[in-house]
This record gives structure tokens, sequence and C-alpha cells, in this order.
């Protein structure tokens, strides 16, 4: 009866042990890769100096970079539409950074100015121009046609002139009339749309575009009140779906759908919203987080709403199960933005997950993303409440 009991106890405390080590593996599973990824989110959430500066030095050294290698005759490091992207993405995260830390600025400013500068390359432009057969949209501002891609370096330029007090007077000069091409034909748009291609508007490059008059006016002093209000109210009557909440994603200027509303391009015109309309900029954030989806404290977002499904393209990136990890990273700007402190953490564990942040020296960057994916990062990192306004 005692070696029964004996040999009865023994198995149940070997299938004890077994099972508490079981348990005690799937909670090491779970809850190792959450605390690795997510061990830079609260620094990134606060903005500290630390952390932030090892990316904006590593796009410092891409503009060193690619300067060294202009003045050596090279072509361009990043190519198209691409490169006007990098430099732009540069300039607008190098100019938040400065206004989160003034400390940084004489440091930063000039670099943010020259990034401006480049995004207006011509040979960056080139697929634009030619989708316009050959008309240059900075050559022909009377026009009342779109070219609403001419948003991103307008933008840049604008951060440039918030920041750098040696901005060039010419330089000024032509933002100014590109300012003022873009009021006007806003102003114009019963819908809100201006085209990027000949007769195809993205809403989220006209917020670009909203973006780029509002801080002008920060910039300068000017009241530009009536075209940002326009265009609030449009995008809220023509250029949200009334289903899904989303952005719809590209449409004619005459309002009409051609694509379907996606999360991508919601997170984006979030980011650019913010720097023209705080109200509107929360309500697409809001819709924007209705997609998340939530895994073992990683969070993603999903591309397509309800009722509407897709295989997604270059803005949304290579879809997995639907999820757009573009999205995901256009959702960490408004998280931060708008003080969502737990979205903003599950959201970074994802970025750091495929990003893979390595750092080199006093040099931080995203391994799986290149040029543009940490000129996108410190600008979406970066984004704050004093954008929002």
């Amino acid at each position: 009866m005692g070696s029964s009991t004996g040999t009865a106890r023994h198995s149940f405390r070997r299938r004890f042990t077994i099972v508490v080590a079981l348990v005690a593996a799937v909670a090491v599973a779970c809850l190792l890769p959450r605390w690795w990824c997510g061990r830079d989110a609260d620094q990134w959430y606060r903005g500290d100096p630390a952390t932030v500066r090892g990316l904006a030095e590593e796009m410092v050294a891409f503009e060193d970079d690619d300067d060294q290698w202009r003045a050596g005759g090279g072509a361009d490091r990043v190519v198209g539409m691409w490169g006007l992207l990098a430099h732009q993405m540069t300039a607008l995260g190098l100019a938040q950074v400065s206004l989160e830390h003034p400390e940084w600025r004489d440091r930063y400013a000039p670099v943010v100015t020259r990034a401006a500068v480049k995004s207006l390359l011509p040979q960056l432009r080139s697929e634009f121009t030619s989708s316009w057969h050959g008309r240059d949209g900075l050559a022909e501002l009377d026009s009342p046609d779109g070219h609403a891609y001419l948003s991103y370096p307008a933008l840049a330029l604008g951060m440039a002139r918030l920041v750098d007090p040696a901005f060039p007077p010419h330089l000024a000069a032509q933002h100014d009339a590109l300012i003022r091409a873009f009021e006007r034909r806003l102003l114009a748009s019963p819908t809100g749309l201006l085209d990027t291609f000949p007769g195809e508007a993205y809403p989220t490059d006209v917020a670009a575009v909203a973006a780029a008059i509002a801080v002008h006016g920060r910039a300068t002093g000017t009241d530009h009140t009536a075209v940002i209000a326009h265009w609030a109210q449009q995008v809220r009557a023509v250029q949200i779906d009334r289903d899904t909440g989303l952005v719809i994603q590209r449409m004619g200027v005459d309002g009409r759908a051609h694509d379907a509303p996606r999360a991508s391009g919601t997170g984006l015109a979030a980011y650019f919203a913010g720097f023209a309309d705080r109200a509107l900029a929360e309500e697409l954030a809001a819709e924007l987080f209705d997609q998340q989806r939530n895994l073992l404290g990683f969070s993603a977002i999903d591309e397509y709403g309800d009722g509407h499904s897709g295989n997604g393209d270059m803005d949304s990136g290579p879809l997995i199960l639907g999820i757009s990890m573009s999205a995901t990273g256009f959702a960490l700007a408004p998280a931060r933005a708008f003080g969502h402190r737990e979205k903003f953490t599950r959201l970074y564990r994802t970025t750091d997950l495929f990003g893979l942040p390595l750092r080199s020296g006093d040099r931080t960057r995203f391994a799986t993303g290149g040029v543009i994916g940490n000129a996108l990062l410190l600008a979406f990192l970066t984004s704050g409440p004093e954008l929002a306004r």
C-alpha cells in the first residue's frame, strides 16, 4: 500500500513538474518577444534624446553622403519618387526633432533645408512629369491642374522655413508661389480634391497639400484659415467612406471612388492632417485604430475595412493576411501625437520585430526598410502634439 502511494505521489510530482515547465516555457515564449521588441517604445514615446538622436544622425549621414556623391558627379543615391520621399521625410523628421529639442536646431536646421531643396530636383519628379505628358508642375503654377505630388516638397520647404533662420530668400519666394497655387486650386475644387496624375486624385496627397499650406501659415504668419476649412469640410463630406470611416485611397477629382477605403491612405492622411486640422486628424486616427489587430502584446493594422478586400500596392506594401506593415508604421504618428501610449507601444513592438533596429556608434537604423524606411520612421516616431494644431 505504501509503495503504491509513493509511486502515485512520484508520478503526480513528475506530471506537475512537466506542467509547470510547459507553463513557464509558454510564458517566456509569449513575454520575451513582447519585452525585447518593446524595450525602446517608451523612450520613443517620451522623445528620449539619446534614442531620437541615433536615428536623426543616421539621416544626417545619409544627406551628407548624398551631397558628397553628387559633388563627385554621381547619380542619385535613391532614384525617382522614392528619392523624393526619402529627402522629404528626412526634412520633416529632422524639423520635428528640432522643434521638440530646440537645443539641436543649429545642428539639424541646415540639413532640413538641404533635404527639402533636394526634394525639388527634377529627376526625382520625372515619373510625375511624364504622366503629365512632359509638363513640369513647377513650371506652370498658373495652371488649374492639381499636380498634388508637389505637396511633398512644399511641406518640406515649409518645415525648413519654420526651423532654419538662414532659409534662402529666393527659395522662400518659390515656396510662396507654390503655396499660392495650391491655395487657389484647392479653393476652386468643389470636392476638395486635386489630381496627382491626370484625372487621378489621392486624398492622402491632398492632405499633404493642406499640411503644406498650414505650415506655410505658421512660418510666415499668413492666414490660410478659409482654405484649410474648405479642405477639411470636403474630406468629411466626400473623401471618407461612410461605412468604414476610412479614407478612399484613389478618387477622381469629381469625387468618384477609384479604389477601396484603406488603412494605409488613412494613416498617412492622419499624419498630414495633424499639421492642418487637429480635430480631423483625430477623427481619422480613431478610424485607423479600429483597424488595429492585437496578438500577444503586438499590434498591426488591417489594410481593408469590412466589406472590402484586395492585394494592396506600393502604398500598403505587401500584405500578410491582410495586414499592412506600411499602415502599421504610419499609425505610430497619430498614436504618439494624440497621446495613445498603449497603442503606440503595441505598434512599436511590431515595427521593431520587422524593422530590425541596429545600433552602430551614435547612430541607429532599421535594417529592413533601407533609407526610405528610416526616413519615414524618423518622421512618424517624432510626430508630436506641437504639430497637431
